[in-house]
């Protein structure tokens, strides 16, 4: 009954509106009650921080889901999860044809931020990247300080004609190959 995979993989549930919290606190409850660790190893619910204006004028962070009725789970897939997970409480199913799950694909997950770790790194100062996801995703800039610890990478872009340096994680971005020729190439007589 078990796959033959052991690799564990994201996998998208669908649930009714408003209880995705409430799945994933179910979905921790069942892996730990159930000693589950090994087979399901993450549940995420992706969300953005976003600056809303209150009517009074103050200013207030708010954190929102990206996707609501959606939690992600990371999981090495059984018949036997299969059931457990799609019987929690608030779950429709997963996602996928007949509510049998399809593993999420490398840009998929890139892009949903569920994996924050980048394990091949290898970015410079200088490097030239673009913005692959958030809110200031088709950027490019170039690396001007680097937080190896944190993944995170000060870049100069060009916002409203105005350079501005952001702070962008590393899974948000790509290193591009440079288009223009390099300066120390272009010579003036």
């Amino acid at each position: 009954m078990a796959n033959n995979d052991t690799e564990p993989k994201w996998y998208i549930l669908h649930t009714y509106s408003g209880y995705e919290t409430m799945v994933q606190d179910s979905l921790k409850r069942l892996i730990e009650n159930n000693n589950l660790q090994d087979s399901i190893v993450d549940v995420k619910i992706p969300t953005e921080k976003t600056i809303e204006e209150k009517a009074n004028g103050k200013k207030k962070v708010v954190e929102r889901k990206l996707l609501p009725c959606y939690v992600f789970i990371k999981m090495i897939y059984s018949n036997q999860l299969w059931y457990l997970v799609t019987n929690t409480r608030g779950v429709t199913g997963f996602c996928g044809p007949q509510g049998r799950p399809i593993p999420m694909k490398k840009e998929e997950i890139r892009k949903m931020r569920l994996d924050e770790y980048v394990d091949d790194a290898d970015f410079k100062l200088g490097d030239r990247v673009s913005i692959m996801s958030g809110p200031l995703e088709g950027f490019v800039g170039t690396i001007r300080e680097l937080d190896e610890v944190g993944q995170r990478a000060k870049v100069d872009i060009v916002m409203f004609g105005r350079p501005q340096d952001v702070e962008v994680d590393y899974v948000q971005m790509e290193r591009v190959s440079a288009e223009l020729p390099e300066s120390d190439d272009v010579t003036e007589e």
